[in-house]
């Protein structure tokens, strides 16, 4: 029987909770919600079929589509308040934050910090010297596994290149 309860645990429970979402949404008529959550399961639909053959995504693959999609309403936002189409830019920053809510929590600026400091001490105490600007891919690598999805790449990458510089 564990074996069985192990295979289990490798499909997401992420994307059953989206669907459950999705038809909480639907009877109460929040079309914002339904609509954004429509678009999130048709990109990890995508994702499932995207290579040779189909698979169920994982809650950690589930999540980097999340986040992705949360990026994309991000960069539309901004695109649109840039063209001075507010209220585009409001519809894509509403939707952004109901993936939000699926998305673990953000690190904060010093959290941030702390994490890109610990990777250049952890290069440094593998390499035996400071790391510098040739380093930032190690350093990225270490700083990238210890936020664990929880820092956008571009706040993280400048956090470790204050650093390195």
């Amino acid at each position: 029987m564990h074996g069985d309860k192990g295979t289990l645990l490798d499909v997401s429970t992420l994307k059953e909770k989206l669907r459950a979402d999705l038809t909480a949404a639907m009877k109460a008529r929040d079309e914002l919600v339904k609509a954004t959550l429509r678009l999130t399961l048709t990109a990890i639909g995508t994702a499932e079929v995207a290579g040779t053959e189909h698979r169920e995504l994982s809650d950690d693959e589930v999540l980097r589509v999340i986040a992705k999609e949360a990026r994309k309403r991000a960069e539309s936002a901004e695109a649109f308040a840039g063209a001075g189409r507010e209220e585009l830019a409001a519809q894509e920053r509403a939707e952004g934050e109901v993936l939000a809510r699926y998305l673990p929590t953000q690190l904060s600026d010093d959290e941030l910090n702390a994490v890109a400091a610990q990777a250049v001490a952890d290069v440094e105490t593998e390499t035996g010297s400071a790391p510098g600007p040739r380093q930032m891919g190690l350093v990225m690598k270490k700083a990238t596994a210890a936020a664990q999805g929880r820092a956008d790449g571009k706040r993280l990458s400048a956090a470790v290149k204050s650093l390195l510089s």
